[in-house]
């Protein structure tokens, strides 16, 4: 698992430098002379890295903004990334003080002011003596093999439910997301997608772009193409987690230095295991009944058969009263296989598709290419 967006910020007790070749200022003539300029307003500074990486920096008064993906910077891909909070905060921390800013800190106390609103209540603002978190994003890649074990594998999992989300499959079969009941993703936006596609069609750093940019013969489009070629070979499957601003407080993760992130890997593991719930082979009577007793789901056959009914009638539009018991009681055995009664059955993305260590998709951590180049740490300046 590692980390691949960071977005935070932290308040200053002191006006802070101008960084940003561009901004604006309020001018009050009504005020005595002398404070009628205000404290400029910063434009939002790309900050350039070689490879054309960059990193968002935004002055606000005493309020330093950054964003980015820290373990793509610098660096030609982001294949693995940086494994700790603190090794992104170091980036960040290394551009700050090469543009005069003071480096993020950890928090150390937390309090709160009370804040007047319109209707005459009274907000509890917290306030912190840090870097406070907005956006982290969390990722692992998957081997699930090459050819059309990839495609296989995606299309299987987006039919799956994941935290009482519906799994869809995008147009082009090459990612598979889980979005709200509301259809957004406010708080989380988790997503499982085909790594050698984004690297080839994506929108960021693509084989075409390298190759224009330095030239088919030279030796970053040759490593970049090289580390295309071993993501397709083994069917990389890249798991990501987007953690927004709401999620992080919901679980008090956005105060680093007090938060305790011991549970990030806890939170991203759970994603890991989504496929196991693929146990079904084949469609049919026989082998749903088969499953659901080798799962210990049902005790006898007579059980497994009348879930088993629930689970074909669903497979033919039937749609059913979730309010009723008996029903509420097979869509949670079904749920268990991988078959969710409460959905439309989808056959285009539905697929009884087997993951198991060694048999039809052999799933395993993917490994770095001997030829890898791994990011540079010993650089950073780990945030005090």
């Amino acid at each position: 698992m590692f980390y691949d967006w960071l977005a935070c910020y932290q308040d200053y007790e002191y006006d802070l430098p101008i960084v940003s070749p561009s901004g604006y200022a309020f001018v009050d003539f009504t005020a005595p002379e002398g404070d009628q300029y205000k404290t400029p307003r910063q434009n939002k500074l790309m900050h350039e890295g070689s490879y054309s990486t960059t990193i968002l920096v935004h002055v606000r008064g005493r309020r330093v903004y950054m964003s980015g993906n820290p373990s793509r910077y610098n660096r030609l891909d982001n294949l693995f990334g940086l494994d700790t909070i603190d090794k992104c905060l170091a980036v960040y921390n290394g551009i700050l003080d090469s543009l005069g800013l003071p480096s993020f800190t950890k928090c150390k106390n937390l309090g709160f002011i009370e804040l007047q609103q319109h209707n005459g209540s009274v907000k509890m603002q917290p306030v912190v003596d840090g870097c406070v978190i907005t956006t982290l994003h969390i990722t692992t890649n998957i081997a699930v093999g090459g050819g059309t074990c990839i495609d296989t594998y995606i299309r299987a999992v987006s039919g799956l439910s994941y935290l009482n989300r519906r799994g869809r499959l995008h147009p082009d079969g090459k990612t598979a997301d889980w979005l709200s009941k509301q259809g957004n993703a406010r708080e989380l936006y988790p997503s499982i997608y085909d790594k050698a596609y984004e690297m080839e069609n994506g929108k960021g750093c693509t084989l075409s772009l390298v190759k224009r940019r330095y030239g088919e013969h030279s030796e970053e489009y040759q490593y970049y193409f090289a580390l295309f070629q071993y993501c397709k070979a083994a069917g990389v499957a890249r798991f990501e987690q987007k953690l927004n601003s709401p999620y992080l407080k919901k679980h008090n993760l956005q105060y680093y230095g007090l938060s305790d992130y011991s549970i990030l890997p806890k939170i991203h593991g759970e994603f890991l295991i989504l496929d196991e719930k693929l146990k079904v082979s084949d469609m049919n009577i026989n082998t749903i009944t088969e499953t659901l007793i080798k799962e210990g789901v049902c005790l006898n056959t007579k059980a497994a058969n009348i879930t088993t009914l629930y689970a074909i009638n669903w497979m033919n539009g039937q749609k059913f009263d979730l309010s009723k018991s008996q029903v509420k009681t097979h869509r949670a055995r079904l749920r268990k296989i991988g078959i969710d009664i409460a959905t439309p059955c989808n056959l285009h993305t539905f697929s009884p598709v087997v993951v198991r260590e060694v048999t039809e998709i052999n799933k395993t951590p993917l490994t770095p290419p001997s030829f890898y180049k791994h990011p540079v740490i010993n650089h950073l300046r780990l945030v005090a």
